[in-house]
């Protein structure tokens, strides 16, 4: 079966394994996604903060624990949300039940909006981006993270197993929808190339101050091997912008 947005989050067993794989130091979330994110988000003191695909809202938390003065996440899925709902329990934050696409974004309502490997199960990308430039306040900040293009081009190497070694980029230029093997499941994906989601950007009106490409730093590390390997390719693609 293949898995659209946030809806495989929704079969328990996958969602056993994810927050397993999730919680390993060496993940790229954890190695080299989010030391990224914090540093392209910078001070975020009293700063209200709008999640786009929070998943279990960890990142929500660790916000509202460090100076964040709202949390607003919001989740498809109805087991991811019910745990974002456990994990900011108490704290000045809520979970909107409801996917990216669909919210209906306040006009100058929020000084940062984020997302964190979530936007490449988006489709229209545009429309996306326009929202979230109208619910930003004016000097807001966009800071997000999508999987590089480089490994959404092709899933071809991954029939051998979710542990790449090699890496088959193909069909780079041809955009849209690809089927990602993942976790004994398959999951639906959208590739685009970095100038388009840079165009996108520029179109929606904003101004990108910023693009990592995820180069992995060795004290994110606790294993040299998976350092080493990370090394090879990109994963992460990140950009910050302003309004």
């Amino acid at each position: 079966m293949n898995y659209r947005g946030s809806s495989a989050y929704d079969q328990s067993e996958f969602f056993s394994n994810y927050l397993k794989r999730r919680d390993r130091k060496d993940s790229p979330n954890n190695a080299i996604e989010g030391p990224i994110i914090y540093e392209l988000i910078g001070d975020f003191t009293n700063r209200t903060v709008l999640d786009l695909g929070c998943g279990d809202a960890r990142f929500g938390k660790e916000l509202l624990e460090n100076g964040a003065k709202q949390y607003t996440g919001l989740e498809g899925s109805k087991q991811m949300a019910a745990t974002a709902i456990q994990q900011i329990s108490g704290m000045n934050g809520e979970i909107h039940l409801e996917s990216m696409e669909s919210f209906h974004y306040p006009q100058n309502e929020y000084d940062l909006v984020t997302s964190r490997f979530a936007i490449h199960y988006v489709d229209n990308i545009q429309k996306l981006f326009n929202n979230v430039h109208h619910a930003l306040k004016e000097n807001g900040k966009f800071v997000f993270s999508v999987q590089h293009p480089l490994t959404t081009s092709s899933f071809e190497s991954k029939k051998a197993g979710d542990r790449r070694e090699n890496w088959i980029v193909d069909d780079y230029f041809i955009v849209g929808e690809r089927k990602e093997p993942w976790m004994d499941e398959v999951v639906i994906k959208f590739h685009r190339t970095i100038e388009q989601y840079f165009q996108a950007l520029v179109r929606a009106g904003f101004q990108i101050v910023d693009l990592r490409e995820g180069e992995p730093k060795i004290e994110h590390f606790s294993n040299e091997e998976e350092f080493k390997r990370r090394l090879r390719i990109p994963v992460v693609l990140a950009f910050s912008c302003v309004k």
